[in-house]
Formats: structure tokens, C-alpha cells, sequence
């Protein structure tokens, strides 16, 4: 169903509330990735994430006072003062995939690295949506760079793809490179879409691509984690590596890493191997953790199980929840198979995607601390997995990340 018309609070209640999201692939998804607002299973294995889930706002804040719609999988904004939108998650380096279509008087935008607080195009950059504008047209950077000069055919869909990393900017439009330039005014920021007044505009198809991951796993050791033990009462956990795989039986325990991340993307392949339909393994990714502490800092959850049937009715905060927290508004895997989780963490702002959909988004608003459970933690620290008992059995791979810049 459409949400017409919305109001500011509207957006927010709904970027709170799950509601009806895709099947996986496994309940008759579409397997070719070709219905907009999907990812292929090419696409998940590569790493990228959807920005937008095509039915709700959820990751996503309502600023200004633009009046955005969501009907039939489309993303809009026809009426109302001018605004924005922008994702609640900040990103540095990354392909952006996106489809617009507007009017031949269009004039919107996408903003690029840019901060909540502010004006967006001068927080961060503003990727111009505007074939008539007397200085910067479509595919510019305003105020910064100019592109090729186009023309589109109005009323149609147009495809955007830009590489951000670094200081350099790629932009293709439609297939046609039109800006290849370099400015490094900002370095890390939200990602916006823009409504200027009397002016629709439509989105869809917001698919991003996390780049400059560094491996954190060579497929054939242990090398760079270390086995932490269950303090006063050790229990055996196993920890193995063979064709490329993290393996992890029984437990109480921890294999973490030895360096340390603060703001980060983080993304890896995990398998729950379940010995029969009715046991469902229990497991978490642990961030920001104390080098050497047991089950310490922000943990993720594995575990995919859900009440009844209903995948929106995760137990035990579900695949991709922050145990305590946030519970997986979906439970989108299943045993036996692998799945990718994305965690990205930005200050006080923890965000998950599982298989390139997003299940959680969540602000830790607490006094700041170091101890997860208590206070919100912002320091940096380890990555940990879990082995969580004795019924523990898992398979992890392609484990990779990459370090946030500060602003």
C-alpha cells in the first residue's frame, strides 16, 4: 500500500514501524533482480546494499517540509515547501546506483557526503537534477564542478551511477560518463534527495555499494584474530579454517580481531548450520568490543528464527537486530544457506542490512560510555564472532572493512 501525502511525523512513525517487506528468494522473490527496487544474488555477493526498500522510510529523515509520497514502488515529492531526505546512515567511499524521472522544468538534486545540520549543498555536494540550469546542469557538481552538458528525454527514467572515493567523482548518466573530476571539500557525509518547490520529482532503484573494504580474513588462517575464552568458567569452542572458510563449533566464546575500528562498514558471509528444521543456531557479530573482553561492546544478531510463521516476528531480536536494542524488522535468511550482513556505525548510528536489505537502524541516545550495555559506546574497538554454546555451528567468509574518516 502508498503512503500519500505524508507529513513529517508520518515519515518518522514510519521509519520506525516495519511493515510489509519483500519476500526472500526462498518465498518466490524474483530471482533476476529485474523488478525495481531489488537486488540480484549477483549484486548481494558484491556487497551492495539497498538505500531505499521501495515501500517505507525506514533509514531514512524527513527534513524540511517537501511532502514525500511511496506509491507502487516509486519515491516522490509534487507538493509542499522544499526539503529533503536524507539517509540516516553516513557513508565515505561508494558506488551509488539511483533512478529519477521529472519533468522538463525538473530541478532536484542528490547530495553527496553531506550533514543534517545546515544546508546539504554546502555541507556536502549537491549532484545537480536540472537540464536547464544557466550554470550547472544535470550530472554537475554545484558550485563546484560542471559536467558535459545533456539532454535527457524528460518524463522518462534516468539512470544515475557515481563513483565517490576519495577526493574523485565519477559520474555516468544513462551509460554516458559526463563528469570525471576531483574536489575534496568533504570526505564523509549522508546521502540526500531533493524537492524543490512546484517542481515533482521520482526516485527509485537506490542501491549503493560500499568501496575501499579491506579483507580481515586470507581464507587460509587465523591470522589477525585472536581466541578470547569465557572468563572464571571456559568452555571448548572450536575455531578451524578449510576451502576458504571461518569455521566455529561448541562454545561459550569469541574469535576477535586484532585491530580496531571506531566509525566503519563492515560486511561478511555467514552459514548457521542447523542440525534439523526445529534448531536454530545462536550467534552475533560484536563491534566496538574491549581487546580481550568477553562478549563486549554492540553485538548483532544471528539467529534466524521468527514466531509463527511471520518473518516480521523475529525471536530473540532476530537476524541483523542489536541484541537489547533493535529487533530485525525482518528475518530475511535462512539456515543452511549463506547470507551477507552489512553493519555500518557512525557515531551514535548503527545501521544493518542483511542480504542488501535494511532491518535495523538504530540511535544509541544514552550518556556515552564504554561499557554497550550500559552507556552509548563511541570509542573504537574489536570485531568479535560469537560462539554462542554448545549447539554453536557456523561458517563465515569474505569478511572485509573499511575505517570511516572523520569530518
Amino acid at each position: 500500500m502508498g503512503a500519500i501525502g505524508l507529513s513529517f511525523c508520518t515519515l518518522f512513525l514510519l521509519a520506525c514501524e516495519p511493515r510489509q517487506t519483500p519476500p526472500t528468494q526462498t518465498e518466490s522473490a524474483p530471482k533476476t533482480g529485474s523488478l525495481p527496487n531489488t537486488l540480484t544474488p549477483e549484486e548481494v555477493s558484491q556487497g551492495w546494499i539497498l538505500l531505499w526498500d521501495g515501500e517505507t522510510t525506514f533509514g531514512w529523515q524527513a527534513m524540511g517540509e517537501a511532502a514525500w509520497q511511496i506509491e507502487n514502488g516509486v519515491l516522490s515529492a509534487a507538493a509542499g515547501n522544499s526539503g529533503w531526505l536524507a539517509t540516516n546512515a553516513q557513508f565515505a567511499d561508494y558506488l551509488l546506483k539511483l533512478e529519477y524521472r521529472t519533468a522538463a522544468d525538473g530541478n532536484s538534486g542528490v547530495f553527496l557526503r553531506s550533514l543534517k545540520e545546515g544546508e546539504p549543498h554546502l555541507t556536502g555536494y549537491e549532484l545537480q537534477i536540472c537540464d536547464s540550469h544557466a550554470s550547472y546542469t544535470t550530472g554537475s557538481l554545484v558550485n563546484h564542478i560542471k559536467a558535459k552538458p545533456v539532454a535527457t528525454d524528460t518524463d522518462r527514467w534516468q539512470s544515475y551511477e557515481i563513483t565517490v572515493q576519495g577526493d574523485h567523482f565519477l559520474v555516468q548518466l544513462n551509460g554516458e560518463q559526463i563528469l570525471d573530476a576531483r574536489t575534496e571539500a568533504h570526505r564523509t557525509g549522508h546521502i540526500g534527495l531533493q524537492y524543490n518547490q512546484g517542481k515533482k520529482i521520482e526516485f527509485r532503484n537506490l542501491k549503493l555499494k560500499p568501496l575501499g573494504l579491506e579483507p580481515l580474513f586470507d581464507g587460509e588462517s587465523l591470522k589477525g584474530w585472536r581466541k578470547v575464552d569465557r572468563p572464571n568458567k571456559p568452555m571448548p569452542h572450536h575455531w578451524s579454517v578449510g576451502e576458504g572458510l571461518m569455521h566455529v563449533e561448541k562454545g561459550a566464546g569469541q574469535l576477535e580481531t586484532e585491530k580496531t575500528f571506531k566509525d566503519f562498514v563492515f560486511q561478511l558471509d555467514i552459514r548457521t548450520n542447523a542440525p534439523d528444521p526445529d534448531t536454530h543456531p545462536n550467534s552475533g557479530v560484536f563491534f566496538r568490543g574491549d581487546a580481550g573482553g568477553f562478549w563486549t561492546g554492540y553485538e548483532s544478531q544471528i539467529r534466524n528464527q521468527f514466531e509463527s510463521d511471520d518473518r516480521t516476528k523475529p525471536v530473540d531480536f532476530g537476524t541483523g537486530g542489536l541484541y537489547f536494542y533493535h529487533p530485525a524488522r525482518r528475518v530475511i535468511p535462512n539456515d543452511g544457506e549463506f547470507f551477507t550482513k552489512t553493519i555500518a556505525a557512525k557515531g551514535r548510528h548503527i545501521a544493518v542490512w542483511v542480504n542488501g536489505y535494511p532491518v535495523s537502524d538504530y540511535v544509541d541516545r544514552r550518556a556515552e560510555g564504554r561499557n554497550a550495555r550500559k552507556e552509548a559506546r563511541l570509542e573504537g574497538g574489536t570485531f568479535s564472532l560469537q560462539a554462542h554454546d554448545p549447539t554453536t555451528n557456523l561458517d563465515f567468509r569474505n569478511l572485509r572493512a573499511v575505517e570511516l574518516p572523520e569530518r
